[in-house]
């Protein structure tokens, strides 16, 4: 969803593929939950949706968290086109009346930061963090793992299936 986000920004169009395998996306969650071990405890993650089911899972087994909660925001029309954020399914009561003490906020991809924003306004003193961030929406975030450019377009291994790519100098991305 956050990487959507990108489409309403004219002025930086996606020029480079960063295709993630599941391995590689499993081994980058797994190091995300490392480094988040020492910034908790954490008593509830809220995933944003869909991109941040799967690195709250694997963050919520490594920290052993057992409170999940889901924020949805939807930003795609169609795969192509981004309109205005709309709050889909907010956060329990329960869970925002916390301001975000001992939230942990996960997503896959940080990228503008509109979504980021929107969920920050929620809960103001969770921590947030991304398995991968983009320099427009970075400074939103707590812990990352990996940093792109924003012209870059990652590919998550649950929107791709397996096909051959040509190498990059034959024009492949």
């Amino acid at each position: 969803m956050a990487q959507a986000e990108q489409q309403s920004q004219p002025q930086v169009q996606p020029q480079k593929a960063f295709p993630v395998s599941w391995d590689q996306f499993h081994r980058d969650a797994r190091a995300l939950a490392w480094r988040l071990a020492e910034a908790g405890p954490f008593d509830t993650i809220v995933a944003i949706t869909r991109g941040g089911l799967v690195p709250a899972a694997v963050v919520a087994r490594e920290l052993d968290v057992r409170l999940i909660e889901t924020i949805c925001i939807s930003s795609y029309h169609d795969y192509k086109r981004q309109g205005e954020l709309q709050l889909i399914k907010g956060v329990a009561q329960s869970i925002t009346a916390l301001k975000g003490k001992g939230v942990l906020i996960v997503d896959d991809l940080v990228d503008t930061g509109k979504t980021a924003k929107m969920v920050r306004d929620l809960l103001p003193g969770a921590h947030f963090a991304t398995v991968y961030a983009k320099p427009m929406g970075r400074p939103l975030v707590d812990t990352f793992i990996t940093e792109v450019s924003q012209d870059t377009w990652i590919y998550f291994p649950w929107d791709t299936g397996l096909a051959f790519q040509p190498p990059i100098r034959e024009g492949g991305a």
